[in-house]
């Protein structure tokens, strides 16, 4: 009697074939194979946060990431020595981010750079030219450096400003001459709110705290960016 040959379980196809997938889903996307060293040029991955978290402790890795980027426009800063708590040594000071511009222009933690830049080249203006019909040309931000504690009181943590590892962005100016404010165009369901929605989220991937109105009304007038120290996890409001 000949011997029946064994049928592959239903089970195991499907298993086999999510296995396929997540293969070539790691082969197409650089950023979510946490082996892969950043790039500022592939999409973001569920790993970018933690590949930034490693170089906060590895400046030449950082600097040298960046200056390998012709177009990022950044250039080292001066250090500065603000004492035991504050100050920074590996800042950099933003003169164009690719066509953009920041205005002002003050210096930033390196990582703190690395998330601008891919925030801006995957977020900002894909949505910029979607919804608004027109490119940003330049941000407006309410700083970066300030050495202070969380909500300028007198006692608890030291802000991550006060390390230039954050970012506060007010206002995007767009190449039509248009300008989109967080304070003016946050509130409503027209297409400068659903930019502004947008960018805050796409945001969530290449920084460790993301802070919009949303969060409490001392963010009403600006997205608060930085880099804290969360070993790649991440605050997103």
């Amino acid at each position: 009697m000949p011997r029946r040959r064994p049928r592959l379980s239903a089970s195991l196809i499907i298993l086999g074939a999510i296995g396929a997938s997540g293969v070539w889903f790691l082969a197409q996307n650089w950023q979510a194979m946490p082996w892969q060293p950043l790039s500022l040029t592939e999409p973001v991955g569920p790993f970018t946060r933690m590949k930034i978290a490693h170089l906060r402790v590895d400046a030449p890795q950082c600097l040298g990431l960046l200056r390998g980027e012709t177009d990022a426009g950044f250039v080292r800063a001066a250090d500065v020595d603000g004492g035991p708590s504050c100050g920074y040594s590996d800042g950099v000071l933003p003169r164009t981010l690719r066509s953009i511009g920041y205005r002002p222009a003050t210096p930033m933690s390196c990582v703190t750079a690395l998330g601008l830049v891919l925030w801006e080249r995957q977020t900002v203006q894909s949505e910029a030219k979607l919804l608004l019909g027109s490119p940003v040309v330049s941000i407006e931000t309410l700083g970066t450096y300030n050495c202070r504690r969380i909500g300028n009181g007198s006692t608890g943590r030291l802000s991550e400003h006060a390390s230039a590892n954050a970012v506060d962005i007010a206002a995007f100016r767009l190449a039509d001459g248009k300008r989109i404010s967080v304070l003016d165009d946050w509130q409503g369901n027209g297409p400068e709110a659903t930019f502004l929605r947008r960018v805050r989220n796409g945001a969530c991937g290449s920084f460790s705290t993301v802070l919009s109105p949303d969060y409490n009304a001392a963010h009403r007038d600006h997205f608060h960016f930085d880099q804290a120290p969360r070993g790649g996890w991440g605050v997103c409001n």
